[in-house]
């Protein structure tokens, strides 16, 4: 099952926004049958009873919000047997409220976002709260939003992992000049880009402190984008060229770094962090071209999300183990905390095994070689 989700996701047959589950729960096998697609988060495409609504941010701060994430919703919600509608809202804040909007008047019980920033999000929520129905906060907390319940990984974990492997990288590649590291931060409007370079400050100012590292630029990227994030990285590398380290919150900024060091012969060189084992990023990582991405098994978040709004369509309201402060609002929110893992060159086997991509995908021609050497293929 996950691995044909996996594989259709690849093949560019699950990239639609807007799905509507089937109530077969004795079918765990595919995606449903009934779907409606839109390109940008048109809530003219929710049709019919909205069950679980479901609101993804964009499609371009990462891979997953038009592929692993609507998969494994869609697949949990329909072996689940429970309506549900999965919509993106494309980057844009307005249409990310029309759309819960809509989702609400067609008579959604739940709401799931993941939000764009803490303004759009809070209203959606409070939207929601007026007509009495739960929201979960999934993978990115709504700051001062209140809602319900949040379902994420260890972001700060996320960051540590990415300080650690870094300087693990750099003790491997030697030499004796004390490294210069940038820091290329995600979004300034996404909490989760604050956790994660909680999380890695926490390490590397450690390191900066006792001469380890020297801080060179540090500086967050608008809307995790990409191409910003390149144009600012070849000012950081132009301003320092001495450059020894370059801890990127994700894979799509570490490529848009690895993109400027392989203009100037320095790819392979200078370690890159990453996050999100995209595709893209874990091919960096077996070209030797990336230190590190880490792995957020998003079928564990996917599965965590639903199941929790399962039980709210249910009218059960569970109560669970761990809770997360809000730094603005101080108040504590149920947190259903998983666990992130670090993979390097030596593991990219495991995130193949766990059925997140494909061998086939991950392995093309350029990275054969390079899969056998890591026991992908044989």
């Amino acid at each position: 099952m996950r691995k044909s989700l996996v594989a259709l996701v690849a093949a560019g047959l699950l990239t639609t926004v807007t799905l509507t589950a089937c109530d077969d729960a004795g079918d765990t096998g595919g995606t449903g049958s009934d779907s409606a697609t839109t390109s940008n988060g048109g809530s003219e495409n929710i049709t019919g009873d909205a069950g679980i609504g479901v609101i993804l941010p964009d499609t371009k701060s990462s891979a997953r919000w038009s592929t692993a994430d609507p998969a494994y919703l869609q697949a949990a919600f329909k072996k689940a047997g429970v309506a549900a509608q999965i919509v993106n809202a494309e980057g844009d804040k307005e249409a990310f409220k029309r759309l819960a909007d809509t989702l609400l008047d067609k008579g959604a019980k739940v709401l799931i976002i993941a939000n764009l920033d803490a303004v759009s999000g809070k209203a959606v929520i409070d939207d929601a709260h007026s007509r009495n129905v739960p929201v979960i906060d999934y993978d990115r907390l709504t700051l001062n939003g209140n809602a319900d319940y949040y379902v994420s990984f260890d972001n700060e974990k996320v960051g540590i992992l990415q300080a650690q492997a870094l300087q693990q990288c750099l003790a491997a590649k030697g030499g004796t000049d004390i490294p210069v590291i940038a820091e290329l931060n995600g979004s300034p409007t996404d909490n989760n880009a604050h956790l994660f370079k909680d999380g890695y400050d926490s390490v590397l100012n450690r390191l900066y402190d006792t001469n380890e590292f020297a801080k060179g630029p540090d500086q967050y990227v608008p809307e995790w984008d990409n191409d910003e994030g390149r144009e600012m990285f070849a000012l950081m590398l132009k301003q320092y060229p001495n450059i020894g380290g370059v801890l990127a919150a994700n894979d799509g900024l570490g490529n848009a770094a690895i993109e400027v060091l392989r203009e100037k012969g320095l790819n392979g060189q200078v370690p890159v962090t990453g996050q999100d084992a995209t595709v893209e990023g874990l091919q960096n990582v077996l070209a030797g071209d990336q230190c590190v991405t880490i792995f957020k098994d998003v079928k564990l978040e996917a599965d965590a999300a639903a199941e929790l709004a399962v039980k709210l369509y249910k009218n059960d309201k569970p109560a669970l183990q761990d809770k997360l402060k809000d730094p603005e609002s101080g108040l504590y929110i149920q947190f259903k905390k998983l666990e992130p893992q670090a993979i390097t060159k030596a593991n990219v086997k495991a995130v193949v095994e766990a059925g997140f991509v494909e061998a086939d995908t991950l392995c093309t021609a350029k990275f054969k070689k390079a899969c056998r050497d890591a026991d992908i293929i044989k």
